[in-house]
């Protein structure tokens, strides 16, 4: 049975920027925070098991939220950072306790570490540069966080490409990222890795082939 929640909608509205205990953080941050949030217990890890499996269910679900309002694929695992640290209430999330709600994401394909060693491509997308990217790969100081999963995405590509007529068409990867045609769509400006991700659950359903399109990008052809 899964134990993380399941990805939030967008639906939620910001509260009143003024309260003090629930609402938005900050003056050009529009995400509604819940009101545990503005609880210093919530930043510090609960002994009692039951106590804390609520914490990390709480944890997980606000950080989906939070990536899924202003669509961030990948977050810093920085204590320094939203929504790990709330300086209002000078409180931040220890690194372990943000490594534990990734853990907790990790177990139900919600998150995944970004390995070190990795060099940006013209396409968007990374190269592990050491390691292999195999079971001892070290993680980085970020991690992809998942509020929709790579085979989520790939059932939305698939999607597009049959509303689109794509089928037996070749793109890039970065033409499914910044073209016109994916324009006003909820592929346009994915993160790179994520977009491979999710084409690679296109290619396992025999919906699709990646190849290398030139030194420096990958390419995608549907069927």
């Amino acid at each position: 049975m899964s134990t993380t929640p399941p990805a939030p909608s967008d639906s939620s509205t910001p509260n009143n920027p003024k309260s003090t205990t629930a609402g938005t953080l900050l003056p050009n941050d529009t995400y509604p925070f819940p009101r545990e949030f503005f609880f210093p217990p919530f930043f510090t890890r609960q002994t009692n098991l039951t106590t804390h499996h609520a914490q990390l269910t709480k944890w997980s679900s606000l950080l989906l939220s939070y990536c899924r309002h202003h669509r961030l694929f990948r977050v810093s695992l920085s204590p320094d950072t939203l929504p790990f640290n709330n300086p209002r209430i000078n409180r931040r999330l220890a690194l372990g306790d943000i490594k534990g709600v990734v853990d907790f994401l990790k177990k139900d394909g919600r998150a995944e570490y970004v390995p070190l060693g990795q060099t940006n491509k013209k396409d968007g997308t990374t190269t592990t540069t050491r390691g292999g990217g195999g079971a001892g790969e070290q993680e980085g100081g970020e991690a992809f966080i998942y509020w929709r999963t790579p085979e989520e995405w790939g059932t939305l590509i698939e999607g597009w490409v049959e509303e689109t007529g794509q089928r037996g068409s070749v793109l890039t990867v970065y033409e499914l990222r910044e073209g016109e045609g994916t324009r006003g769509t909820e592929i346009w400006g994915m993160d790179g890795d994520v977009l491979v991700k999710a084409l690679g659950t296109v290619v396992k359903r025999g919906k699709a082939q990646i190849f290398q399109s030139g030194e420096d990008s990958l390419g995608v052809k549907f069927f």
